[in-house]
């Protein structure tokens, strides 16, 4: 009797959380597959009342953060990098809000991907300059979403987390 050989062929499942940061509105998605063939695991966005004071607010996008990479699981975390805003009091913000995000991420033992708004733009449309607009239709499109993702920076998460697919 001969050996029967078997080929088992084992696809790594990753799940890949996005995060466009901000302070009143943080956009999150969760997504596996590949980039030919993307799944939504969920999106969304954590949001804060500008009338909360600044450190209590971190203190939310944190805890709630936290409760979304319990729930999903993630492999890794692509974030968008700070590139350039026009108002300085928001980049400072933002950037605060950004550090608890990179924070939970490498505190839970996560890859993390800091990508800039230049380079995922370049790898969703092909050009680095495009309006947001254009980007949701493409991930729309990308998804095979009936309409389009919303809100924006809910969007704009689907597409960061899309860059980290293989």
């Amino acid at each position: 009797m001969t050996p029967s050989f078997y080929y088992v062929l084992f696809t790594v499942i990753m799940i890949i959380l996005g995060l466009d940061p901000g302070t009143a509105t943080v956009g999150y998605a969760a997504i596996t597959g590949d980039k030919l063939k993307p799944e939504i695991l969920g999106f969304g966005v954590i949001q804060t009342s500008s009338k909360t004071p600044m450190n209590f607010r971190l203190k939310e996008i944190g805890e709630d953060l936290t409760e979304i990479i319990k729930a999903y699981k993630p492999d890794k975390v692509v974030i968008e990098d700070l590139f350039f805003f026009k108002n300085q009091k928001t980049i400072i913000s933002v950037a605060q809000a950004r550090g608890v995000m990179i924070y939970l991420t490498c505190s839970m033992g996560l890859d993390l991907i800091e990508l800039t708004p230049l380079q995922i733009k370049q790898a969703i449309t092909g050009y680095g300059r495009a309006p947001k607009a254009q980007i949701q239709t493409v991930i729309q499109k990308i998804f095979k979403l009936e309409e389009l993702p919303k809100p924006d920076d809910a969007a704009d998460a689907l597409g960061i987390a899309w860059c980290g697919l293989p």
